[in-house]
């Protein structure tokens, strides 16, 4: 089993990864559910942005470890974070050749997640 094409429903605290084998009718599933860390309360600016930088990069690590052989990414969500994950990703070597898509929508249910993803993996 080979997963190539993922969809991604994310903010900043929260990620939803789905996939779909390669070649295959359907079968569209959930690969992970990954959480952000929380910044504690820091008494400088300065630290408590390179606190939240870090848990950032964390956080994009920990979903791209979940995109393996990717060669097709759609990603979703309510804000910026998909936007900065695309960056993420573009500026990672394995992810050089990985066709990546994003675009906008509400937080929703695994299955309308699923639904909504399936026309972008045809």
């Amino acid at each position: 089993m080979l997963i190539k094409h993922y969809g991604v429903w994310m903010d900043l605290h929260h990620a939803t990864i789905v996939g779909k084998e390669e070649n295959e009718a359907g079968n569209i599933k959930i690969i992970a559910h990954i959480e952000s860390g929380t910044a504690s309360s820091s008494s400088s600016e300065k630290n408590a942005n390179n606190q939240e930088q870090t848990i950032q990069n964390k956080f994009f690590k920990a979903i791209a470890g979940n995109l393996q052989n990717a060669t097709h990414v759609h990603l979703t969500g309510t804000g910026t974070a998909q936007e900065q994950f695309k960056h993420y990703l573009a500026a990672t070597p394995q992810f050089k050749n990985t066709k990546t898509e994003d675009s906008t929508s509400n937080k929703m249910s695994v299955e309308k997640l699923i639904e909504f993803m399936a026309p972008k993996f045809s």
